[in-house]
């Protein structure tokens, strides 16, 4: 018999031993575990328990994975997964979900929009809605105000000067060999020193090798 629950999105997890089912959260996927029913049959001597070892159901229904599912196909599982069990435990099988439902029913609310089954976490208490169609105010203001505290720094950041240093686009040659001598203190070609020299009149500095002052023109040494 097909079991026929307040959502379609649960898990049964029954064994030989008991029955168990997870409700989930049509928004968030989070769920709910009913407590462990065990079953009566299964003490008795003439339960057929091999047929029913490592019997957990893990089929889902609606919506648990990537993997489209529709409510015959889960329902033709859970057939085949049962098959060979006593007629007594099918009997409390039913008896079980019906009481998991009420459960169950207890931690989750219908939106009377969307028609979805939500937990506490996607329930608008105030609207009376899930989150999805009435969002809450206060996490809506919170995160706009969020995002407009990135926008505002990422506009100061760019009116900021970062970088107060000099840009010289020149490229150092050396006075020994005539070619790029690099960044260093020392020519990278030939080693020459590149220390500059400073004029004794005007205190300008000019690259190693050089005659004149590029500032007053005097002779340097």
């Amino acid at each position: 018999m097909a079991l026929i629950s307040f959502t379609d999105n649960f898990t049964d997890n029954s064994t030989e031993a008991g029955f168990q089912f997870t409700f989930y959260c049509d928004l968030c996927q989070e769920g709910y575990k009913t407590q462990f029913i065990e079953s009566k049959t299964y003490k008795k001597a003439g339960l057929l328990r091999g047929l029913g070892k490592a019997l957990t159901i893990g089929a889902t229904v609606l919506g648990r994975s990537g993997i489209e599912s529709t409510i015959e196909r889960g329902t033709d599982i859970l057939t085949e997964r049962f098959e060979g069990m006593s007629p007594e435990w099918h009997k409390e099988h039913e008896q079980a979900f019906r009481l998991a439902q009420n459960e169950a029913k207890g931690h989750f609310h219908r939106c009377p929009k969307c028609t979805k089954w939500l937990c506490e976490n996607d329930w608008n208490e105030q609207e009376g809605l899930c989150t999805e169609c009435a969002p809450r105010e206060s996490v809506e203001v919170a995160s706009a105000r969020a995002v407009k505290m990135v926008e505002d720094i990422k506009a100061k950041a760019t009116k900021t000067e970062v970088f107060k240093g000099e840009i010289d686009r020149r490229q150092t040659i050396c006075p020994q060999c005539g070619k790029p001598s690099g960044a260093g203190k020392f020519c990278n070609h030939c080693g020459a020193p590149l220390s500059l020299i400073q004029c004794p009149k005007c205190g300008a500095k000019s690259p190693a090798g050089t005659r004149f002052c590029g500032e007053c023109g005097n002779r340097l040494s």
